[in-house]
């Protein structure tokens, strides 16, 4: 039997992306995916053995991509502030580039994350692992007033995802003249969410006097 021709991965991913962004794991359908991508479900299933395969492997690439860019944030020689900018920033910036990714994290949440194996958790680990280790290094600076390390990166994720999928509920709001909201953009936000944070973290003790000079 004659292999099925060649088609891009990247294309099912895709299409599964926003099937699943728009309807869920649950109402996802393969089918719908498959018509998306331009294929049929025999090429689907050759490339991605189930719907499970390909809800795990779009999670598992974002967590993975992202969980690398917030390492290399962390290991950097910035300081501790600059690299919480840097995060914030980046954050933004691969949610809007993966504009799925907060419909999709949204119902997994409002799932308790039903459908999220260990791999995947691990990958999505490194996240908050990556930010707990820039604020350990600011409060041993003193830069940082002491806190949960974990709980500033779960002060600062929400804001971008509900502020970046919140989007078409802002533009509903003011084109029907419900709300008069003010005109922000995602840069503004940003420097909003990056001063907070600055603000949020800050210590009041004297940094080392060696930094001082």
């Amino acid at each position: 039997m004659p292999r099925p021709s060649r088609a891009s991965p990247d294309r099912i991913l895709a299409a599964a992306a926003a099937e699943f962004a728009r309807r869920g794991y649950s109402g996802a359908r393969v089918d719908r995916i498959a018509r998306r991508a331009g294929v049929n479900k025999a090429m689907l299933y050759y490339h991605f053995r189930s719907k499970q395969a390909l809800y795990r492997t779009i999670l598992g690439r974002v967590f993975r991509l992202a969980g690398e860019r917030l390492q290399a944030i962390a290991s950097s020689g910035l300081t501790p502030d600059a690299k919480i900018d840097r995060v914030i920033a980046l954050i933004a910036t691969f949610v809007r580039d993966h504009d799925f990714f907060p419909a999709i994290m949204l119902r997994e949440i409002a799932e308790r994350g039903a459908h999220l194996d260990r791999d995947t958790l691990a990958a999505m680990a490194v996240l908050p692992q990556s930010v707990a280790r820039i604020v350990q290094e600011g409060v041993a600076e003193r830069r940082f007033r002491p806190i949960d390390p974990l709980a500033a990166y779960f002060i600062m994720l929400p804001p971008i995802l509900f502020y970046l999928a919140g989007a078409p509920i802002r533009k509903a709001l003011s084109d029907r003249h419900v709300l008069n909201l003010p005109s922000i953009g995602p840069e503004a936000f940003v420097r909003c969410l990056q001063q907070s944070m600055r603000l949020a973290l800050a210590s009041t003790a004297q940094a080392p006097a060696e930094e001082q000079t």
